[in-house]
């Protein structure tokens, strides 16, 4: 598996801050999202790796993991397990497809084992040679969701392949998944069984997929809410304006107040995400940012400059 260059990816360099990667992220993302692009197959595709690209390096944590590896990630980590395996002492792994993320990803950050009450380990090891049932270990994942299937709910197949080298025996599952309305970050979907299998006859552990929204490049996801910029003209936000916005679904108009001004919010109640709790959507709010002309031809600037002359208004003064 060749190692992915996230860096590359989004277009910045390895000593970009945090900032000029989101920034680096959201152009991109504005250019490759299905929503927006003409080829909506082709992009799908580039956008998941964009998001993918981010979700490592705009978390803290997880680039700091990928930069301590590098492009010799294999000779440190998960090394000899297969794609999106994730080891534990006694040599289970357990590969996973359907997550959203790539292989790649799946390796440096995918399933990971967690203990029984009780603790695990050599002592694990130990009672696999007794003849009691022992329950097979959890394990936990991420996955990623889109707002879309926030917004109306979505069903996931996965394959899980279980390989244990001790007793020699693999296991694939193909467990479909059900995302429910107004699915949360950070939220965990268990899937019974679908954990670490069980021996001499003990139960399966579950499997907790942990719930990572895609990035979006317009809205910003608070709650249920959704937060987006409003671009206004100098002259919209003065005289006020009736301008089309989009929430997950549609395109409507909404009206501006005369005298807005730069940063206010206009809140749009139940245009945000579901929120599960039957038909409830939380909010959309629109913060409104006044964008100003980098260029003006000749009749343009003599409107500007007799504006000038002829208004009363001092924003020094605020008046």
């Amino acid at each position: 598996m060749t190692f992915r260059d996230y860096y590359e990816v989004l277009g910045v360099e390895k000593t970009a801050s945090q900032e000029e990667i989101k920034k680096a992220f959201r152009k991109l993302a504005r250019k490759y999202h299905p929503d927006v692009a003409e080829d909506k197959e082709a992009a799908e595709g580039k956008f998941k790796e964009i998001n993918e690209a981010y979700e490592v390096l705009g978390t803290p944590e997880k680039r700091q993991k990928y930069d301590s590896l590098g492009p010799d990630w294999q000779q440190g980590g998960n090394t000899g397990h297969p794609t999106g395996a994730s080891p534990a002492p006694e040599g289970f792994t357990q590969q996973f497809e359907g997550t959203g993320f790539s292989d790649f990803f799946e390796q440096l950050f995918g399933a990971q084992s967690r203990p029984r009450a009780g603790g695990r380990g050599f002592e694990d090891f130990r009672e696999r040679g007794s003849s009691r049932p022992i329950r097979g270990h959890d394990t936990h994942a991420d996955i990623l969701v889109s707002l879309r299937e926030v917004q109306h709910g979505a069903e996931r197949k996965l394959r899980l392949e279980h390989f244990d080298p001790l007793t020699g025996t693999r296991e694939i599952k193909t467990p479909s998944i059900r995302f429910p309305k107004g699915v949360k970050e950070g939220q965990l979907i268990r899937c019974a069984g679908m954990g670490e299998p069980g021996f001499q006859g003990g139960p399966a552990g579950d499997l907790f997929l942990h719930v990572r929204l895609e990035k979006h490049p317009q809205f910003q996801v608070i709650d249920n809410d959704l937060y987006q910029e409003l671009p206004l003209a100098p002259w919209e936000a003065v005289l006020g304006a009736q301008v089309a916005i989009r929430d997950l679904d549609s395109e409507f108009q909404i009206r501006v107040p005369a005298g807005s001004e730069d940063g206010t919010e206009l809140r749009l109640r139940g245009r945000g995400l579901a929120t599960g709790e039957g038909d409830a959507q939380g909010d959309m709010y629109a913060r409104i940012r006044i964008v100003v002309p980098s260029t003006c031809n000749d009749e343009e600037k003599k409107h500007w400059e007799a504006l000038a002359k002829s208004s009363s208004f001092n924003p020094r003064k605020g008046s």
